[in-house]
């Protein structure tokens, strides 16, 4: 049997539901079928993924490395269907911009307005949000995971300071996040205890439930990876400057649309 996604999104969705049963339901198939489906999965690789018992089903060490690759396999082909869905109703890609009140006021009217006439093609979602709430779509929230018997796992939040007295699990050289915690070191005279570099948020959440250390990375990636056997706890990081900026996650990841609005309100001066 050659892994698909429908056999992975049945997959994920029973380990979410809890039940076999549970998660035919939500996907309207008939459970026998999720079962076999599974079953030959576990026949084809080798190896038990599930652990059934009367109360449901949790994941084997092998299930649980299964679940967070297919999580990023799902998504990302959900991301390829929403990006091109677009492209057949003759559009160029959707640009959401996430603006506050005054931005929209006294920045955003004119040069959006003249990007319109422009680019006709390329559609625009502006919405009114908070400086607050847009910083947090844009960097995600950042929270500190760690194992549940780590000296950190009492606090319900915890200052970036206390992170550097344990070995951390960061992102390689080179990433945004592990700049950030790098930077934010040094500027207190202190250093990052490194103890392994990895290439993604789910190798960052294996080795936390391994308990080879802490990790800082976005909240939402936390909690969508469910880790047994871990705490995720609040980053209270203090912001104090107040201005009005175009901000990004990562430009290289932009779409042509987005990176084109981008140029022009730079070079506009917006």
């Amino acid at each position: 049997m050659k892994l698909d996604l429908l056999t992975l999104k049945l997959f994920v969705r029973i380990l979410e539901e809890g039940t076999i049963s549970q998660a035919a339901e939500r996907e309207h198939i008939a459970a026998a079928a999720v079962s076999r489906r599974i079953a030959d999965l576990e026949q084809s690789l080798n190896t038990t993924l599930l652990l059934r018992t009367n109360k449901g089903v949790s994941p084997t060490a092998a299930g649980l490395e299964l679940l967070y690759r297919s999580r990023a396999l799902l998504n990302s082909a959900q991301e390829i269907e929403t990006r091109l869905q677009a492209y057949s109703q003759g559009q160029q890609g959707l640009v959401h911009i996430l603006a506050n009140t005054s931005a929209i006021s006294q920045f955003l009217a004119e040069p959006l307005g003249q990007f319109g006439r422009l680019h006709p093609a390329i559609p625009l979602q502006l919405e009114e949000q908070t400086s607050l709430d847009i910083i947090r779509a844009l960097a995600e929230g950042k929270a500190v995971l760690v194992p549940n018997k780590h000296p950190l796992a009492q606090h319900e939040k915890v200052r970036f300071e206390q992170t550097l007295e344990h070995e951390q699990i960061t992102l390689l050289t080179g990433t945004q996040l592990h700049y950030q915690i790098t930077k934010t070191a040094m500027e207190a005279n202190r250093s990052v205890r490194i103890r392994t570099e990895v290439s993604g948020y789910d190798a960052m959440c294996l080795l936390i439930n391994a308990g080879m250390g802490i990790g800082i990375l976005p909240r939402k990636s936390a909690s969508i990876y469910q880790i047994p056997n871990t705490r995720v706890i609040e980053l209270d990081e203090e912001w104090s400057q107040r201005e009005i900026l175009i901000g990004v996650r990562r430009r290289n990841d932009l779409q042509p649309s987005a990176e084109t609005l981008l140029s022009f309100l730079l070079d506009s001066g917006a």
